[in-house]
Order: C-alpha cells, then sequence, then structure tokens
C-alpha cells in the first residue's frame, strides 16, 4: 500500500459517478443514429436506474443524516453535501430525459405511433374508450378519502396514484377542500391499445392516468373534482437483516420484503402544475421536502420497456436480430464432458448461446456417471431450464447441492420460490453464509470415470441467467482442469460447512484473499516497470470504488505500469492526474448490450496472465460477499480473452473516456475507420480466431 494519504481530490464519489453513468444511458436515447424503438428502450432503463439509485444510495444517505452521521467519505463529501449534489444533477437529468421523451414522441408519430390524449380522441374512440374504463378499470378502482375518521392510506413504494382535490355539493367553495388518492391499478396494463381498422399501420394508446382523469367524477358522487394529479413515491428498499439471529433465514428475508412496503420514503414525483393543496398534503404525510421532483410528462416512462417489446411489423425501427450461435467445440461432439477431457472451452455470450451452459447442466443431471453436482444461484430467469435439471437430478438420486442467495437485491421474492422448489426435489439448498452475499458464479460437477473421479467445472462472469444472457456480455470458462476442480471442490466445503479457507492452488475467492491477490499482481506490475521489463494492466469490470485498489493502481500508475480501465458505470478513479494516473486510461462502453464480463490482463514482463471474475472492484465485492477470480491457463483461450480486451479499446463510435474532472467525453473516430466493438463482435471469427482479424485489420495488433 502506499505510504502518504492521497488527498480527496484525487478520487470521484460513487454516487456522481453513476449519475454520469446514467447520462451515458441518456445518450443512448438521444442518439439519432440508434433506431427510434432502441431509443424508447433506453429511456426506460433510465427511470428503472433512477429508481433503484433513489430506493437504495439516496436512502442510505437519509439513513446518514438522520443517524448524525457526519464523517467525510473517502472523496471529500458529507452526506448533506453530497445530498445536494445529487439532487442538483438528478433534477437536470430528470428535465433533460423528458425533453427527450418529447422528442422522441415527435419522432414515433411520423412512424404512426402515438400516445393520445383523452381530450384529443375522435368520439368514436373516446366511446370505446368509456367504454373499457367502465368495464375493466372502474371496478378495480378503489378512491381513498383522507380526513379525521380516515387516516392517510399506504402509499406504496413506486406506484403510481391520483391526488384529487375535491369541493362538495352545497358547501362554500372557499372552505378548506376535501381530500382523497386512487392508486392506478398496476394489475393493469397501463397503456391501452386504440382500437384500429383492419390492415392499419397506426399503433395508438390511452394512458390509464389519463382514462381515471377524465372519468373521476364516478368515484366521487355528490363531490365536485377541482384537481387531478399524478404522483409517485419511492421509498427505502434496502433490506436491513439480522442474519445471526434468525433462525431461518428464508423467513426473516420474507419478513423485511413484507417492511419494504413501510419504508421511509426517499423521493416524491408529481406532475407538472400539481394543485398547491395536493402537494402541500403529500409533503406533509411523507415528511418529504427538497427531494421532490415536478414531472413534465407521464410519471414512470419504464412502462416504455413493456409497450415497445409489444410493438409488432416494425422491424426497420429496430437493431437486427441476432441469434446467438453454438459453440463450435461442443456443436461437433454432442458428449460435453468428452470435449473437456481434452481441452478447455471459452464461450461469449451473448455472441455465443447460454444453451451451451444449460446443456451441460442437463447433461449432467441425467448422466448416470455423474454423483454430483453443486452450484451457485444468484439470479435465474422466470422460466429456468437450470431448475428443472437440478430437480430433477435431486429426484434421480444424484447428491445436488445448490448455493441459493437470497439476498440478491428486488430478486429475493424468486429466488424464494426457487429454494422451495429445488428444497422439495431433495437438493442441499445452503443460503450461503452469514454476513455475505455469495455472488461467485461456479458450478462442480463430479463424475465417476473409470476408477477414479473427473471434475469438470464452470466459472463465469456473469449470473445463471438465460434471459439476462441474450443482454448482457458476460464470459465463462468450461474446464477439467484439476487444479481448479480442487479450488472448487474446497469452495463449496466452506460454503456449505464449517471448513476453513483452504490455500487455493487456482482461484482467488473474496473476501478470504481475492483483494490481496489483486494486490500481488498490481505490485508485480510495477515492479516490472521499474525494472524495465513489459507491464501493462488491462482490466474490463462494471464498477470500481474501492479506494485501496484505486490506490494500488495510482502507485502502478507513477511506476511506469500503462492501465487501461474499460468500466461501464462507477469509477472513483481519476485518470490523467500529472505525478499520480498519468499513465491511467479509463473508459465506458454502452451500447445495444450490457457490458457485464470482468476480465483482467497482466503483462507479467512478457509472460501475459489472464483472469476472469465474478467481481468488480468495489468495497462490498472484496469485503462482504462471496467472489472468485480464476486464471485461464489455456493458452489459445487466453489470446480470446486478450483479443475482446482489445476490441474494447479500439472502440471509437460508443466509448467515451473519462477526463480527470470527472466527465465523460465521447471518443471521436479521427482518422481511423469507425469501429464499433460490439458489431465486431458479432463476427465470431473476430475473437476466436485473433491472427485472422489482425490480418484482416479489423483491430490492431498487441502493443
Amino acid at each position: 500500500m502506499t505510504t502518504t494519504k492521497t488527498p480527496a481530490s484525487n478520487y470521484i464519489n460513487r454516487d456522481l459517478s453513476w449519475i454520469e453513468f446514467n447520462w451515458r444511458v441518456l445518450q443512448e436515447a438521444q442518439d439519432s443514429t440508434t433506431p427510434l424503438l432502441e431509443r424508447v428502450k433506453f429511456l426506460a432503463i433510465v427511470s428503472s436506474n433512477l429508481d433503484e439509485f433513489m430506493s437504495v444510495r439516496v436512502a442510505g444517505i437519509y439513513d446518514q443524516l438522520k443517524a448524525g452521521y457526519q464523517k467525510k467519505d473517502f472523496t471529500g463529501y458529507l452526506p448533506s453535501g453530497l445530498l445536494k449534489r445529487i439532487m442538483k444533477r438528478t433534477g437536470r437529468m430528470v428535465a433533460e430525459q423528458y425533453k427527450t421523451y418529447r422528442d422522441i414522441m415527435r419522432q414515433l408519430s411520423k412512424e404512426g405511433i402515438y400516445i393520445t390524449d383523452y381530450a384529443d380522441l375522435t368520439a368514436t374512440q373516446k366511446k370505446a374508450m368509456d367504454q373499457y374504463f367502465h368495464d375493466i378499470i372502474f371496478p378495480v378502482l378503489t378512491p381513498m378519502a383522507v380526513d379525521q375518521s380516515r387516516p392517510f392510506p399506504l402509499v406504496h413504494t413506486q406506484a403510481l396514484y391520483m391526488a384529487v382535490v375535491l369541493t362538495k355539493d352545497g358547501e362554500d367553495p372557499e372552505e378548506e377542500p376535501y381530500f382523497a388518492i386512487v392508486q392506478v391499478p398496476s394489475n393493469l396494463s397501463r397503456y391501452i391499445a386504440m382500437p384500429t381498422r383492419n390492415n392499419s399501420k397506426k399503433h395508438e394508446f390511452v394512458l390509464m392516468e389519463d382514462l381515471i382523469e377524465e372519468h373521476i367524477h364516478t368515484l366521487f358522487t355528490g363531490y365536485n373534482p377541482v384537481a387531478v394529479n399524478a404522483f409517485r413515491l419511492t421509498r427505502n428498499a434496502d433490506l436491513t437483516l439480522n442474519e445471526e439471529g434468525a433462525e431461518d433465514l428464508l423467513e426473516e428475508i420474507e419478513k423485511e420484503l413484507r417492511r419494504r412496503r413501510w419504508g421511509a420514503p426517499v423521493r416524491l414525483e408529481v406532475e407538472k402544475g400539481m394543485h398547491p393543496y395536493a402537494l402541500e398534503m403529500l409533503r406533509e404525510e411523507f415528511e418529504i421536502e427538497d427531494n421532490v421532483f415536478e414531472i413534465d410528462g407521464p410519471i414512470d416512462l419504464s412502462f416504455f420497456m413493456k409497450l415497445q417489446s409489444q410493438l409488432e411489423g416494425l422491424a426497420h425501427l429496430r437493431y437486427p436480430a441476432v441469434e446467438p450461435v453454438y459453440p463450435k467445440e461442443f456443436d461437433d461432439n454432442d458428449d460435453i464432458f468428452e470435449v473437456l477431457r481434452h481441452r478447455d472451452v471459452l464461450v461469449y455470450h451473448p455472441y455465443e448461446s447460454f444453451e451451451a451452459v444449460e446443456d451441460f447442466i442437463v447433461q449432467a443431471a441425467y448422466d448416470p456417471k455423474v454423483l454430483a453436482i453443486k452450484m451457485t444461484l444468484y439470479r435465474i430467469s422466470g422460466q429456468s431450464v437450470l431448475v428443472q435439471a437440478l430437480a430433477n437430478a435431486a429426484e434421480s438420486g444424484k447428491q445436488v447441492t445448490v448455493v441459493v442467495e437470497l439476498k440478491a437485491r428486488f430478486d429475493e421474492e424468486r429466488n424464494i420460490a426457487w429454494a422451495r422448489k429445488l428444497e422439495k426435489s431433495g437438493c442441499h439448498v445452503v443460503y450461503g453464509l452469514v454476513g455475505l452475499k455469495t455472488h461467485a458464479k461456479i458450478t462442480l460437477v463430479v463424475r465417476q470415470e473409470n476408477e477414479s473421479l473427473r471434475r469438470y467445472v464452470h466459472v463465469g462472469t456473469g449470473n445463471y441467467n438465460g434471459s439476462t444472457a441474450r443482454l448482457y456480455t458476460d464470459v465463462g470458462l468450461f474446464t477439467s482442469n484439476p487444479l481448479v476442480g480442487e479450488d472448487a471442490s474446497g469452495l463449496f466445503n466452506e460454503i456449505t460447512g464449517y471448513s476453513t479457507p483452504t490455500h487455493m492452488q487456482t482461484l482467488s475467492v473474496a473476501p478470504t484473499n481475492l483483494r490481496h491477490r489483486l494486490e500481488e499482481l498490481f505490485r508485480r506490475e510495477a515492479e516490472h516497470a521499474r525494472a524495465g521489463k513489459p507491464a501493462r494492466i488491462i482490466a474490463k469490470m462494471n464498477s470500481l470504488s474501492h479506494q485501496e485498489t484505486i490506490d494500488e493502481l495510482y502507485v502502478a500508475s507513477q511506476a511506469g505500469v500503462k492501465v487501461d480501465l474499460i468500466i461501464r458505470g462507477v469509477c472513483c478513479l481519476r485518470p490523467g492526474v500529472a505525478g499520480l494516473s498519468e499513465n491511467i486510461t479509463v473508459r465506458s462502453i454502452v451500447d445495444r448490450f450490457l457490458e457485464h464480463s470482468r476480465i483482467i490482463y497482466f503483462e507479467n514482463g512478457g509472460q501475459p496472465e489472464v483472469y476472469i471474475s465474478s467481481a468488480d472492484w468495489m468495497s462490498r465485492n472484496l469485503t462482504r460477499r462471496v467472489e472468485l477470480l480464476c486464471p485461464v491457463l489455456d493458452m489459445p483461450l487466453q489470446r480470446m480473452l486478450i483479443r475482446i480486451l482489445q476490441i474494447s479499446l479500439y472502440d471509437n463510435v460508443k466509448a467515451r473516456v473519462l477526463q480527470p474532472n470527472g466527465m465523460y467525453i465521447q471518443r471521436e473516430p479521427e482518422d481511423q475507420p469507425a469501429f464499433r466493438s460490439q458489431f465486431k463482435s458479432m463476427n465470431i471469427g473476430l475473437w476466436k480466431r485473433p491472427d485472422h482479424a489482425e490480418a484482416e485489420g479489423l483491430v490492431p495488433r498487441p502493443s
């Protein structure tokens, strides 16, 4: 570690860095070269990202303020000062988001796609919508009055409501008005498709809140609606668990999920021009003053994600469909185990199919020679082939152990359901270690072969989720290397039993030694640089916010190590600072697929080493989670991973480069031809046959 303390000004605050990331997502919604319905999708992602940020990160700052916490973080911010900066920047972001929304709606109208106000409908359309409201919406609505005898009802987090200000027939309109709220039903589609003529290419929708507002008088007979305005509350959604005191962790999490509905208010979104009395009632009830966002458009644009996915016949407004190819190594031989006995295999999602991972588990489940399957599950898809295969394996008598992470944020309920299903089928279900999330992605298959046992292992950078594997970039390693297999057995014994951490021959595991292994590798590169030997670090991940790790990279830079970081989201390291980090570059790629893989390259004096990992370089990953760092020992596979890194570094279309001031600028092609890393990666030969790629001039030769 460094011997002198690094000034706070040499770091970028984590939350402010995250806001810059969400700006980059918004820029994709603004990019006119992005297909229109893909821009709609990015606009929805901005909203869902902000929801999680507010309910977790901003909620945490409010908790600090309530507790009287007055200590600066390592970037120099007090909670109060940080909150003010966050509110200012997110306020600007939301304003820009809705400016983008209006622009996109103008573009959609040219394609025959409209969200129309009720007042602008034709008489025939109004009749159809009136009938829909009467038949479908009205029976579900529940008006909830607020007065002396009826206290303010529970307002659910991130649900849409209508605030209604009323006067009573026959009473003085100058008297204090009446107040009520109505929840917009979340179990009905928020957007209602307008009936169209046969063969019509027009897609017209009305939002449910618009219909409710138009018909609000039907809910309050004898009263006169003065104002009807939409609002939405975000509550603190972080779970607070007493794991050591919980006899049954599963039941404890179920209780906390119910408590989440009562979390402290964090953000209030209100329709622009909300009636002052309604706004005063909401502020007073939720005890919220500063974090109120006035929204100039529909509140919560995340509904756009589902709407755009249901529009049919508009292929010209989307990216061309990509069908992942099945890995050639397995395609030539149906027996995956036979392939792995002779060679390791690397797969790169979403360009290569996740079916290879599913087939590995399914084959193990039905292979009579397989004795045991051990696996970690963090987030899995709704219709998981893997869960059914594991259940079948257990029912057939195999020893099946599944480490299910119940604390995967916002997937807790789904994981509880899978855990119960697996337990019923006879699987040994383990909920990890007390105080630690199990975030590692690893599967171990033990197979009887001749007179001995052989272990087969899959290690990945992404979750065992077939849905996200089509949307996220991740790599996975299949191997029967006995050293990796022994380490995998030791890891599972540590998680499921009382085994103390053993010496690992290949794997590094957080929180035990992964961080220290990284530090050793950083320092080794620095020593090579000081000795005049080749020294370089290239690392690709989602986030970098761990102070000590950043300090080690600063030391490596000062020693002369060239450090190239490819970080999609948060980065607290400040690159390009003279005397500190002038040898470090940071770039972020936000494009069609979510960059999720963690790959690390060390030049090592001319003897390169390459690793894949489940861990970002954040405090939670290195100190509070079970994570893996796995070396890729096969030389051809090392070259594949190096090529993936080089392709990312060469991107001059979607790459944005972090400046010393904390801002990102778009990397310009300059005199080079445009190179878009994700589109180039769709050519499987580009990274699986690196020599061919260089010969074709598709990517630069290794520097």
